[in-house]
């Protein structure tokens, strides 16, 4: 089942400022975890996991996010027709 134009723009804000505060926290919470177990990695090593942190949150989401600057392509089918003001 696609979701609609609408439901997708609204589940982006949703994911972007619910989803992400709480990824954030969850991946300083992670390396935090590593750091206490394993001692501290390197600078350029915590870079790396979180670059791969940030990249990895976007992954399942890429579909959801696709388009969603765009104009609606519903107004743009249902436009089609009438004369430009």
């Amino acid at each position: 089942m696609a979701l609609s134009y609408k439901t997708r723009k609204r589940l982006a804000l949703l994911i972007l400022l619910v989803g992400v505060p709480i990824y954030i926290v969850v991946a300083v919470s992670l390396v935090n975890w590593a750091d206490a177990r394993w001692g501290r990695l390197p600078l350029w090593g915590e870079f790396a996991v979180y670059v791969g942190l940030g990249i990895l949150w976007a992954l399942p989401f890429r579909g959801i996010f696709r388009g969603i600057g765009q104009e609606d392509p519903e107004k743009e089918k249902a436009g089609r027709g009438d004369p430009p003001s």
